[in-house]
């Protein structure tokens, strides 16, 4: 094994380890300090509540460092197929150790988080970076996706204040929920014709046929299949969004005559 493979085997490693930390020690003991109403929850609540907190960790930390890459990062913009991945490979190793330490959690914990959604759907995230971390292809693409990460704290948030007892009228509530929206939009749906329009332009080209068919098929695959579903929680979210909004416009012009009448 070269140096580089034991640093990001390293890495991985050090991630789990920290995710596990994360989940069983720092977050427990963060949210009876900043959220006193922590200590009411059941304990599954407490257990979703932990692996919410460490998701959204998570996806900060990986999602500012794509946004590094994807700005500053020549050799993979250039070569979006072939280019050096050394900072792809580290952002992805951090997400790879990550979601093994998830998917532990998810099985000793499943009657309080167990989904088999998230099940397939970390399955083939790693089927995928299998192909970025051992082979070193598509950097560009694999550091492009983790830009959705940057939804993920909106959704969980939505989730606390749910579990907290928060009413969806509440201005914190409304305010995370459009924030939620308007960020879902733009790093899931507003990005598709930056992606696939660099997609197109490999496509069919030597770099590109470089590429085992294995990692075509985790490549495209996986991208059409994660659009598509984006695209209709796209419309859920926005459905939500809309509705929240109206009923707290019409509580707001019910209010007066409410006032009125007790007056």
């Amino acid at each position: 094994m070269d140096p580089f493979s034991q640093l990001i085997l390293t890495i991985s490693v050090t991630s789990f380890i920290t995710f596990q930390w994360l989940f069983h020690k720092v977050s427990p003991w963060m949210s009876t300090r900043i959220s006193p109403g922590f200590l009411s929850l059941s304990d599954k609540q407490k257990v979703e509540w932990n692996s919410r907190t460490v998701s959204t960790f998570h996806a900060l930390l990986v999602g500012i460092f794509c946004l590094h890459i994807l700005m500053f990062d020549d050799p993979v913009n250039e070569d979006p197929v072939w280019g050096d991945p050394t900072l792809v490979k580290t952002n992805v190793a951090i997400t790879t150790g990550y979601l093994i330490s998830d998917l532990l959690l998810i099985f000793y914990y499943w009657k309080a988080i167990g989904d088999k959604f998230f099940v397939v759907h970390h399955l083939a995230a790693l089927y995928a970076y299998y192909y970025v971390l051992g082979h070193g292809m598509l950097p560009y693409f694999a550091n492009f996706r983790l830009l959705a990460e940057f939804s993920t704290p909106c959704v969980n948030q939505r989730w606390f204040f749910e579990v907290l007892g928060y009413p969806k009228s509440s201005r914190p509530n409304m305010a995370n929920g459009v924030a939620m929206a308007v960020v879902f939009f733009m790093v899931r749906i507003a990005v598709m014709p930056v992606y696939y329009s660099r997609m197109y332009a490999v496509y069919g080209t030597e770099a590109f046929y470089l590429v085992p068919w294995g990692g075509r098929v985790a490549w495209i695959g996986s991208s059409i299949c994660l659009d598509i579903m984006n695209v209709m929680w796209m419309h859920k979210i926005a459905r939500g969004c809309y509705r929240v909004l109206q009923s707290a416009r019409k509580s707001k012009s019910c209010a007066p005559q409410e006032n009125g009448k007790m007056d």
